[in-house]
């Protein structure tokens, strides 16, 4: 965790809501709290949460960001209690509905009392959608005059009921993933590479026939795909970097053409598949709504902070060095899902220190990116203990990119990408099994029915 600027003071503050956009209201909250000189610093995931006390009410978003303030304890009350003005809260009822609340829950280590404000917060260690997100920034640190840590006092509260779900938005069209609830469908992503030289479908699809794009897409969404995800360049094993111009010649028109169009697209998700800021952020302006870097902001240092002005959700995905060296870094000393983990868990940090708040992040652990054989089925069998069993990592999505890999040609013999549908059934199905929420996969019609048996088989309560 980063020290705190002298001057400087840490505190966490509950985010809450339950009144329309409950998301959408959550994020303007924080960026009204950046601007009045309270720095966002990390958050929790979102989770939908069934209210409390007051049980006839509408179930409520919650959860927790960390800041750096200069105020003192009261003045950085009177901060966000005019955000809550601002925003148009109006208390009613208490602890009825409201669409925004702040709480301070911690200011330092501090124990502070005043008619006005209490410090720590007097109710928070009874509270599981409170504990829940604090645990995901602070779980072993304890609160002021207790000898146990958050985490302790939050496995040592009752299972609620119904357990708290975890919420990822996409877009105001696009349903949010629910990454804990276990009745939740697998998504398709379909692979739209405009691309003479992917190792699969290279010269298949033309950035300039937009007669053919229309076809191709209607063909995806009615073949089952929700997301499609759309690339301008390679990202196979020794590829060629193409140039940022060209890049954005072959994707911004057709992301174009899908939104303004083609109707049956109106609620399908727009995934940009690129490492480079200016193509995310031009990509974003035309229609997308997710940026799929591979790279996570390792090859463009302005993807990140690029990422966080747009307010899209974004997919880090594990990778080393460039698609011309990855191959020759896939040495995992730890193991694979120890390794990758603790890589992804610095992605996030590096993300979340760009603005990126925690509940927009969807992870991918790269499978063929700097892995081997051994790496791609050790994660396929091991997908869940990565999910839950790496701290830093719970309650985000998944998405896995198995289609037609190599490994899938050499356990096969099948030599030619096109035909190893067989095999990349399987591994949907370990994927879902794994707990994925999103498959990108080049057969759309073929994996949707897989995915659908599986989710039938393993997506039960």
């Amino acid at each position: 965790m980063d020290p705190v600027k002298k001057g400087s003071h840490r505190a966490f503050i509950a985010l809450g809501s339950n009144m329309g956009d409950r998301v959408e209201m959550i994020e303007k909250a924080c960026l009204e709290m950046d601007r009045a000189n309270i720095k966002v610093k990390r958050t929790s995931s979102l989770f939908e949460t069934a209210p409390m006390y007051i049980l006839n009410q509408d179930p409520f978003m919650n959860g927790v960001c960390e800041v750096e303030t200069t105020m003192e304890p009261l003045e950085l009350l009177d901060a966000i209690q005019s955000i809550e003005i601002e925003l148009g809260r109006k208390k009613l009822i208490d602890k009825g509905p409201r669409s925004i609340d702040l709480d301070i829950l911690l200011y330092d280590d501090q124990v502070f009392s005043h008619e006005r404000l209490n410090v720590p917060h007097m109710l928070m260690l009874e509270r599981d959608f409170v504990l829940r997100p604090l645990c995901q920034l602070i779980p072993h640190e304890k609160p002021p005059g207790h000898t146990t840590t958050y985490l302790s006092h939050f496995n040592s509260l009752p299972p609620p009921s119904p357990v708290p779900i975890t919420t990822t938005p996409i877009s105001p069209t696009f349903p949010p993933f629910h990454s804990t609830l276990p009745t939740r469908p697998t998504h398709i992503m379909a692979i739209l590479n405009l691309t003479p030289d992917s190792f699969s479908d290279g010269g298949l699809h033309s950035p300039t026939d937009f007669s053919a794009l229309t076809t191709t897409v209607q063909q995806f969404i009615a073949s089952g795909a929700t997301i499609i995800d759309i690339g301008g360049e390679s990202t196979r094993p020794g590829s060629v970097p193409v140039g940022e111009e060209e890049e954005l010649r072959r994707v911004i028109p057709a992301i174009k053409h899908i939104r303004t169009s083609i109707p049956e697209a109106t609620n399908i998700a727009i995934s940009i598949d690129t490492y480079r800021a200016r193509v995310a952020e031009e990509a974003c302006k035309a229609g997308a709504d997710i940026i799929n870097d591979v790279s996570a902001g390792l090859l463009d240092p302005e993807m990140l902070p690029t990422i966080a002005r747009t307010g899209k959700s974004v997919i880090l995905m594990h990778m080393r060095g460039t698609p011309d060296t990855m191959t020759k870094l896939a040495d995992y000393p730890n193991g694979v899902i120890e390794d990758v983990g603790t890589e992804l868990t610095d992605r996030i940090a590096a993300a979340e220190e760009a603005g990126i708040r925690r509940w927009r992040i969807i992870l991918d652990p790269g499978l063929g990116f700097a892995k081997n054989q051994p790496e791609d089925l050790t994660i396929l069998r091991d997908l869940q203990q990565l999910r839950t069993g790496v701290e830093g990592l719970e309650y985000l999505p998944w998405l896995m990119g198995p289609s037609r890999k190599r490994f899938v040609g050499s356990i096969t013999g099948v030599t030619k990408a096109s035909e190893r549908t067989w095999g990349t059934a399987a591994t949907v199905t370990a994927s879902v099994v794994g707990g994925a929420d999103i498959v990108r996969v080049h057969d759309v019609k073929e994996m949707w029915q897989v995915a659908r048996v599986a989710d039938a088989i393993y997506r039960v309560e």
